[in-house]
């Protein structure tokens, strides 16, 4: 199954594989990252952000880590398929070890469309790649930000979109990590829609002080794209 992301950027996925989701074109546009800047993607499935990232910015020098080899290798092949082979790098493994690929302390900016749901929350697909990817069963949200927080700069941000049910165990998570949230925007389909995802950026050691980002609404109510979602999609005429 093959993709086109937007302009020539083309993505090919695995059977057992997610299509790329609203969820990692809002977090791409959520992301400040300077050009030229050590970007790093925790569970980066087939490299969808990657791709997004360095079609935006070729500057940039994006790595990523998948615990699941298929995805790993897609990945792979996509960033040599779109000719970034140079800039995006993938490693097959668990976030929760240490990787010499992955030096402590060497990256400006961690992202993450992490799972979702806990263990036993109900969420779990027959599949086990697809449980992978909505369940923490591999991927604890305290793993997680122990890994950012490893792998950034003092000061370096970490962006990651999540669901808002799980509002205040991710506050709780980040900080216990030394990842201070610094920036949150909410998403939803319409303006009288309920809240459908939370994007949060934070800093690592940054000082307290949140910034809330006006709530992002993707469609208008006649259903059709709003602006901002033809941004982000991609679709601007």
């Amino acid at each position: 199954m093959e993709e086109l992301l937007f302009d020539s950027i083309r993505m090919k996925i695995p059977d057992a594989q997610f299509r790329m989701s609203t969820d990692s074109m809002v977090l791409a546009d959520f992301c400040r990252i300077k050009s030229g800047s050590r970007v790093l993607d925790l569970g980066c499935g087939c490299g969808t952000l990657g791709l997004l990232l360095l079609g935006a910015d070729g500057t940039l020098h994006v790595s990523g880590i998948e615990i699941q080899e298929a995805a790993a290798c897609q990945a792979q092949e996509n960033a040599e398929e779109n000719g970034f082979s140079d800039h995006l790098h993938i490693v097959c493994g668990d976030l929760r070890q240490t990787h010499a690929q992955i030096a402590p302390g060497s990256f400006d900016c961690v992202l993450s469309n992490p799972p979702y749901y806990p263990p036993g929350s109900g969420y779990l697909h027959a599949q086990d790649s697809l449980c992978a990817a909505r369940s923490e069963i591999c991927c604890p949200f305290d793993a997680l930000c122990a890994a950012a927080a490893r792998a950034l700069r003092w000061g370096g941000r970490f962006f990651l979109v999540h669901k808002p049910e799980r509002l205040v165990d991710l506050m709780t998570g980040l900080r216990a990590a030394r990842l201070e949230p610094k920036r949150i925007r909410f998403v939803r389909h319409r303006a009288e829609n309920a809240v459908n995802l939370v994007l949060i950026e934070s800093r690592l050691g940054g000082r307290p002080g949140l910034q809330y980002v006006p709530d992002l609404f993707l469609y208008e109510q006649t259903g059709e794209l709003s602006a901002e979602g033809r941004r982000i999609y991609h679709l601007q005429e």
